[in-house]
């Protein structure tokens, strides 16, 4: 983006910030075992430009999460194991797997988990429809729903004014 162009951009309260422009929003702060919900802040478009592609991922190697089926599926050799396959509900990611693939006008990034998860939910809409992402970010351009693995500590996140505080020396 060109010194001279200018974007607004907003900064939801409410949410934890990384240091990678990921909201985290914890859905029942109640409940020791609570779901968080991941998005991308809107800090993404404004400094890499209007996102036009997001894909949810599933862990390139996923192997420790498989589970193994022996009755009828011996012998089977898959047509393509390095195609990409989409999360589902239950896939289980590590600290610093991809989670999100996000392709904006100028660049592509690579945005991995912030903790060690479950998949609860993926919003397929935001693979459809990416301006969600710009135009809605803090509501319908969520993209997943997590139960962490361990107990979610939110302390050691950003909070609004933190993120801002850390935007501002970039």
């Amino acid at each position: 983006m060109a010194d001279s162009d200018y974007v607004e951009f907003s900064v939801a309260q409410g949410r934890k910030y990384t240091l990678e422009h990921l909201w985290l929003q914890v859905l029942d702060e109640k409940k020791e075992d609570s779901q968080v919900k991941i998005g991308l802040s809107e800090f993404i478009r404004a400094e890499h430009g209007d996102i036009i592609r997001v894909i949810l991922t599933k862990p390139e190697d996923d192997s420790e999460f498989k589970i193994e089926d022996t009755d009828d599926d011996e012998g089977e050799v898959s047509q393509d194991d390095d195609a990409p396959t989409p999360m589902t509900s239950g896939d289980e990611l590590g600290f610093e797997d991809l989670l999100i693939t996000v392709t904006t006008e100028y660049e592509k990034l690579l945005i991995n988990a912030p903790f060690p998860c479950k998949i609860v939910s993926l919003n397929g809409d935001v693979e459809d429809n990416p301006d969600l992402v710009n135009d809605d970010a803090y509501a319908d351009g969520w993209c997943v729903i997590v139960q962490p693995l361990d107990r979610f500590d939110d302390d050691q996140y950003l909070d609004e004014n933190e993120y801002i505080e850390y935007l501002n020396e970039l």
